[in-house]
């Protein structure tokens, strides 16, 4: 990798700025592991195209998909992330995979990962700590081989102590932690 240009096109990012070089040296470090990385800054730095980097240049084979958790509720973020099996509530005619199967042997993007409600915090890390997971009204365990990627404008050590956040799930997240510099930063 050639992280010193200015336009790296592996990474499709524009940046020369000494921030930068120490965002890109993180990334190669990073893509070639299997563990949770926390990418924090200001909101519109940058964050989601970094991740989108990191998965394309892992050589991971699945997918890399994308989610907002700030817009999800707790039902809809069990649906969403572990998806259901038929029956499992009025409507739910077939069983449908979720997010994190889709992304089985890829990456899962959590974006806004500090707006994430208590209670599903919990069911995210049994995926993270046992690589497994319950459909909604599922009874057997569905294995899982994805890469969490999790990204913040939050202070999540803050919230942590606030009560807000486990502690235990920002530990298991935050394994690599990068942080994206302000525009103001990297001219």
């Amino acid at each position: 990798l050639k992280a010193r240009n200015s336009r790296n096109p592996d990474y499709n990012i524009i940046g020369q700025s000494e921030a930068m070089q120490r965002v890109f040296r993180l990334m190669e470090k990073a893509m070639d592991t299997a563990v949770s990385i926390l990418l924090t800054g200001e909101t519109g730095t940058g964050k989601e195209l970094m991740a989108r980097a990191i998965h394309r240049l892992s050589g991971k084979p699945g997918e890399f998909i994308a989610t907002n958790v700030a817009g999800l509720d707790d039902n809809v973020f069990s649906d969403t992330l572990f998806g259901h099996v038929r029956g499992a509530f009025t409507g739910a005619d077939t069983d449908r995979p979720g997010l994190i199967e889709k992304a089985s042997d890829g990456t899962l993007f959590l974006d806004e990962i500090g707006d994430m409600p208590i209670s599903a915090q919990t069911r995210l890390l049994r995926v993270i700590a046992d690589n497994s997971f319950y459909r909604v009204g599922g009874r057997e365990s569905v294995k899982t081989n994805v890469r969490i990627l999790a990204a913040t404008h939050q202070d999540l050590e803050l919230l942590v102590r606030q009560g807000k956040f486990r502690d235990d799930l920002f530990h298991r997240l935050n394994v690599i932690r990068i942080n994206i510099p302000s525009l103001s930063e990297r001219k």
